[in-house]
């Protein structure tokens, strides 16, 4: 019986200190700022996510499609990679890829409203 009781015991501290991790874990990010209120040059970067990066990413929302979703990423400490995600490190990504993300051919112009868009994210 000692023996069951200290299983049980077990059971309710390991589920207790899981749902204190997942709770902990779980941070609501800040939304990503309404298309009504975008400026000229953010609308064309959308227009710009939406041409040459919607099919791997998800705009509004962390989940992952082919990439991880991208909601918040500017307002964050680092981005998926683990490296902070300033413009300059946005643009290398974008212009050269990583890891599984190829290049992207882009335009300077493009790429200063695409990154423009994203800091709406």
């Amino acid at each position: 019986m000692p023996m069951r009781s200290f299983a049980a015991v077990f059971a309710i501290s390991a589920c207790a200190a899981g749902l204190a991790a997942g709770v902990a874990g779980c941070r609501s990010l800040p939304p990503s700022k309404p298309a009504s209120q975008w400026t000229l040059q953010e609308a064309r970067g959308a227009q710009v996510f939406q041409r040459d990066c919607a099919r791997c990413h998800y705009p509004t929302t962390t989940a992952g499609l082919h990439g991880p979703g991208l909601q918040a990423l500017t307002k964050q400490q680092a981005m998926p990679s683990g490296a902070p995600p300033t413009d300059e490190r946005l643009a290398d990504t974008i212009l050269h890829g990583h890891g599984t993300m190829p290049a992207t051919q882009i335009n300077d112009n493009d790429l200063r409203d695409l990154i423009v868009y994203l800091h709406t994210l």
